[in-house]
């Protein structure tokens, strides 16, 4: 009995609080689950989401109730530009693989948020280069905003100029614009080591590889660790607790069944 415990507490290892997980944020469900048909850009994300089908189509609204948000808040936003940031929102309501970057918000509406998500070069460079023509007046969009209407307006002083200005550099646009949600990586699409805003669901999610990745890692040692495959890594020290409590019992009693098993005639046969 005590090997068959131990053999299914080897196979079956305990659930990883980081992955498949949802935020505990205004919009988002509980848990992730499939979703009949989400909207538009939200669409990759069906088979398995944290977002709703009115969220995902509320998300590609100008001024969308989500959150009174106005994208044209210095004049109409290109359509090549906006394009990123109805992925962004996408990826921010939908995806049941950013567990590893959660970390608590000081906020009225949410208790989590997102930090530091490594985002694939290209999706920061493209988003970049997409909207640098378009305006704004704001470098952080999260705060700061004049409320007062209801919708965000730009705050008293403030000057609409191009994107190109008041971000520089990619870097800049995506860890700056949404408090360092984000992070800029040189990873490419495809290496399992950054976050893809969007992606086609007939190839898969991708972002499943990579939360699965830097989950390990952030339970990994800091120091040496970093080149060890998180396969080996959890097979040395991923154990449940069930079998390192059962493992001293089972090699003292081990010695006693070998000697039960010959005293009833198993040799014999």
């Amino acid at each position: 009995v005590l090997l068959v415990l131990l053999a299914a507490g080897a196979v079956l290892p305990a659930r990883d609080p980081l992955l498949n997980v949802c935020m505990d944020a205004k919009h988002h469900k509980s848990k992730p689950g499939p979703e009949g048909k989400l909207h538009d850009q939200c669409s990759p994300w069906k088979d398995n989401a944290c977002c709703t089908a009115n969220t995902t189509s509320e998300a590609h609204k100008d001024e969308s109730n989500l959150y009174n948000f106005n994208w044209n808040h210095c004049g109409v936003m290109p359509p090549k530009c906006k394009r990123h940031f109805i992925q962004d929102t996408c990826l921010y309501e939908c995806s049941p693989n950013l567990g590893p970057w959660i970390d608590q918000a000081d906020s009225s509406w949410r208790r989590e948020r997102i930090l530091h998500v490594p985002l694939c070069q290209e999706d920061c460079e493209q988003w970049w280069e997409d909207c640098r023509d378009a305006v704004t007046c704001k470098e952080n969009w999260h705060k700061g905003w004049n409320w007062a209407t209801g919708r965000n307006r730009c705050p008293w002083g403030s000057m609409c100029r191009p994107f190109s200005e008041v971000f520089p550099r990619p870097k800049d646009l995506c860890e700056k614009i949404w408090s360092h949600s984000y992070k800029y990586t040189t990873a490419r699409r495809g290496s399992g080591r950054c976050i893809q805003m969007w992606f086609d669901p007939a190839q898969g999610n991708p972002n499943v590889v990579v939360a699965k990745y830097y989950s390990w890692k952030k339970r990994s040692s800091p120091a040496g660790m970093e080149d060890l495959a998180p396969e080996s890594d959890q097979a040395v020290c991923a154990l449940p607790w069930s079998v390192l409590f059962l493992l001293p019992l089972a090699l003292v009693l081990l010695p006693e069944v070998a000697r039960g098993c010959g005293s009833h005639g198993w040799g014999s046969l």
